[in-house]
């Protein structure tokens, strides 16, 4: 298997948006690792020296197009050969680092989860200690880093057109799961011939529900293994950590997410576990977590956690 490395540049970014008509940048076998360079944050967020930023990010404010306001820059895509619609790409987070040493915490009047309770706003520099793996935040607590990527996701249908970051969807895109950092492995349906993988929104650190619009956010090298998967069929990421199982729900409606989130694990639990669907129902209800994602991305997510200990 080959490894290969796909830095951020201008050139290798798009700031904003998933697109089925944006070209691979990388095309591996499946088994291949490839070390992913992210960036993040738009002009205003950039702290000034001392603090480190990764240069190629002025590369990309000045020539990258950022669609419709939207905030994320994501380095991509790679395409999987043989990967056509109706398979499954099985994403295995195998490291993710730090590559700089501040994070930001952004607070938009209208936006986050209580739009109206604070006008004013904020942008937040966080420092982040990488030997401790602190981030300090300034009004003195310090939070424990535990990086992950908010966005991993593959291109949409082509009939969808240009994406917004913003909305997580059967793609993948911007999830928002804190579960999903190293050691854990997304499945993601794939919609046109490669997939054509692409990740960033990194977070330092993050809470279930991401309540005042973004997490820590800052700039990560992640290093992934690709599977492609002709043996599964999925309509929605689904993930899984060396302790769990995780369905995933979208939608502007948090019952609707968690509607969706059921019915993907009474699913997962049917054709993996031999159980009829009332069995499934009922072990949903007494021995699965349902949790929360983020209620910030105009679409909200629920996500539900089946302990792989309930079959060992």
């Amino acid at each position: 298997m080959t490894h290969h490395h796909l830095k951020a540049s201008a050139a290798h970014c798009h700031w904003g948006y998933f697109e089925a008509a944006r070209a691979s940048l990388l095309t591996i076998k499946s088994g291949d690792t490839v070390t992913i360079d992210t960036l993040t944050g738009a002009p205003e967020m950039v702290p000034p020296p001392p603090f480190h930023t990764p240069p190629e990010l002025f590369e990309v404010h000045k020539h990258c197009e950022r669609f419709a306001g939207a905030p994320h820059i994501l380095t991509g895509p790679v395409a999987i050969e043989g990967a056509m619609p109706g398979d499954v790409l099985e994403v295995r987070i195998k490291d993710v680092q730090l590559r700089q040493d501040w994070g930001f915490n952004f607070i938009r009047p209208l936006g986050g989860t209580l739009p109206d309770a604070f006008p004013e706003g904020r942008i937040l520099t966080i420092p982040l200690d990488r030997e401790a793996m602190i981030g300090r935040l300034p009004f003195g607590v310090d939070i424990p880093l535990k990086p992950f990527f908010g966005i991993m996701g593959v291109a949409p249908p082509r009939s969808w057109g240009r994406c917004t970051s913003v909305i997580p969807r059967a793609f993948g895109g911007n999830i928002d799961n804190k579960q999903l950092a190293a050691g854990a492995t997304l499945y993601l349906p794939v919609h046109v011939p490669g997939g054509n993988f692409s990740c960033g929104d990194g977070h330092g650190a993050q809470g279930d529900g991401e309540v005042c619009l973004t997490a820590i956010e800052t700039a990560l090298q992640g290093t992934f293994e690709f599977i492609l998967r002709k043996d599964l069929t999925l309509a929605n990421p689904r993930a899984e950590t060396p302790t769990h199982v995780i369905t995933m729900g979208f939608d502007a409606s948090l019952d609707r997410c968690m509607e969706i989130a059921l019915k993907d694990m009474i699913d997962y639990l049917v054709s993996t576990k031999n159980l009829s669907r009332l069995d499934a129902y009922t072990l949903c209800s007494v021995g699965v977590d349902f949790h929360v994602t983020q209620t910030v991305n105009t679409s909200k997510g629920i996500h539900g956690m089946l302990p792989k200990s309930l079959f060992a």
